[in-house]
Formats: structure tokens, C-alpha cells, sequence
């Protein structure tokens, strides 16, 4: 996927949400071990990579998500961690999706010259469960960055944010089932509540995915399709605009980088139905899909 920047790989489990990892299950598949952590090579500097007319690969506009096969602010990785914030600051004409489930660790993790934050980092905390949204989010709300946003997932117990909400920080909230080997069930009254608390307090809610084991009306689900899930998600209709998140970026000389200048995703038909879209870079036309 052209929109996840890896720059190391490997994690350690740390709460209830780790406990079925998708990162492990998939290095197990290739007979490697999840709890391996390591620098990528051809990896790490992608967001500074160039296609062979001198462009970025990364296009002024697009919204990255970074670790998502580890954590930004994994202990493991701190020898790795300034030169992949500089990396950020080199590229401040694209948003960073940060995601993390050791907030308590980004206080000091932060660059010398981050001040009241940079506009191109989106933080994320995770919050599978009500335990650990009451441990993270309170940590979120205090940290200097200028965008915060939650993610359930996977959204293994209800959870409530709206005490949250209120306090007008918290910009998207995203929710996402289990999948793979052991995937618990997600509630779909769970996603309703949440998607209400976010319509009460004009926050964007994306539900991305129903997860494998689904239940609806007092009925369990099997879907094991991916592509399933997150049709079935977006045929719900619980996703929620918001309010507008405004990214202010800037172009290697410090000046704004206009909206007309900024990537357009663009999606294939397939796209049209999935979960996903409204969080999306869209379509890479690398024709793995077939179309």
C-alpha cells in the first residue's frame, strides 16, 4: 500500500489489543518472529524517495500512516526515532498518521525543535476497550501535538469517549474489528454508540471494518473476507463527516501548499464500497486487484 511508511518493524505486546496481532500472525505465516525489532532498509527514508523524473513517490497532500507493522514510540526504537522525525520535517507538505499504545512515552520522544507541535503530525492513540481509553486518552489530551484522534481497534468492548469529545481535541475517531487467528467479536451496538457520541460532538467517525467475528441484532457474523468486512461497514452508513480537519502544510521553502495543489485520491469502482475511503489515499494503480 502505497499509503504506510514503515520505518522499522517488529513490536512488543503491551495490553489486550496485542494479544491477536495481525503484525505477528502475518510474520508467523513467514515463518519470522513479531517480537524481531528492526530498521527496515529500503524502507526507512521512503517519504523522501524519488521516481526516476526527480518527483516524490509521496505526493504533497497524502496522508501517511506510519508503524503500522510496530509503534512510532516503541522503546526498541529509539535510536531510529530522529531521524524519522526529521524525516516528517523535511516533508512538511504531507500529514504523518501517528499511532501509538504508549502515549506516557511521546513527552520525551519529542524532537528538540517540535515547540507547540508540527501541523503535519496527526497523533493517534489506541483505545480498544474502556480500560485503555481512560489510561490513554487523558495522556493524549495533555501532549503538545496540534491533531489527536482515537482509534478502537480492535474494537474488542464498549467504549465511551464523549467526556472526551467535549473537550473539543479529539479531531477523528476510527474503529476496526479483529482479524485473523483468535479474532474477537465486535459489537455492532458498540459502533453505534460510539458514532453517536461522535455526531453529539461533531467529531469524524470512520468505521473502517466489521473485524471477523461480527454481532448484529443478536446474531454472530462469520466474515472472514477483508474486502467483505469493510463493505459490510461502509453499507452500514455509520461513518460521520465532522467537522473539517485542517492539515496547514508547507513546501520546502516554508510556504503554505495551496488546496488546488494538494493530491486528489482517486478510486476504482471497487473502491466506491469499502469502509476505508473516507481515510484513503486512494487507488495506486499497482493492478494487484485485477481491475
Amino acid at each position: 500500500m502505497h499509503d504506510i511508511w514503515n520505518p522499522w518493524h517488529g513490536c512488543i505486546k503491551c495490553s489486550e489489543g496485542c494479544k491477536n496481532c495481525y503484525m505477528y500472525f502475518l510474520d508467523s505465516m513467514r515463518g519470522k518472529d513479531g517480537s524481531e525489532i528492526y530498521r527496515t532498509k529500503s524502507g526507512f527514508n521512503y517519504p523522501l524517495q524519488k521516481d526516476r523524473q526527480g518527483n516524490y513517490k509521496i505526493k504533497s497532500g497524502e496522508m501517511i500512516r506510519v508503524c503500522m507493522t510496530s509503534d512510532f514510540f516503541l522503546e526498541e526504537a529509539d535510536k531510529w526515532r530522529d531521524e524519522a522525525w526529521e524525516i516528517m520535517r523535511a516533508r512538511s507538505d504531507v500529514v504523518f498518521f501517528l499511532l501509538t499504545k504508549r502515549p506516557e512515552r511521546a513527552a520525551k520522544c519529542l524532537p528538540y525543535n517540535w515547540g507547540d507541535g508540527w501541523d503535519n503530525i496527526f497523533f493517534n492513540v489506541s483505545a480498544e476497550n474502556q480500560k485503555r481509553a481512560d489510561e490513554r486518552i487523558p495522556i493524549l489530551l495533555n501532549l503538545p501535538f496540534k491533531h489527536k484522534g482515537v482509534m478502537c481497534a480492535p474494537f474488542i468492548g464498549e467504549v465511551s469517549l464523549d467526556k472526551y469529545l467535549k473537550t473539543g481535541q479529539i479531531e477523528q475517531v476510527l474503529c476496526d474489528g479483529e482479524n485473523y487467528s483468535g479474532a474477537r467479536v465486535c459489537d455492532f451496538n458498540w459502533v453505534k454508540k460510539l458514532r453517536r457520541e461522535c455526531v453529539d460532538n461533531n467529531v469524524k467517525f470512520v468505521f473502517c471494518g466489521t473485524g471477523r467475528r461480527f454481532l448484529k441484532d443478536g446474531k454472530l457474523y462469520r466474515i472472514e473476507s477483508n474486502e467483505l468486512q469493510s463493505n459490510q461497514a461502509y453499507k452500514s452508513n455509520m461513518s460521520f463527516s465532522g467537522k473539517e480537519i485542517n492539515f496547514k502544510l508547507f513546501d520546502s521553502f516554508g510556504y503554505p501548499i495551496l488546496d488546488e495543489n494538494r493530491y486528489i485520491p482517486y478510486f476504482k469502482e471497487k473502491c466506491q464500497t469499502c469502509g476505508m475511503k473516507p481515510i484513503c489515499n486512494g487507488c495506486s494503480n499497482c493492478g494487484k486487484c485485477g481491475e
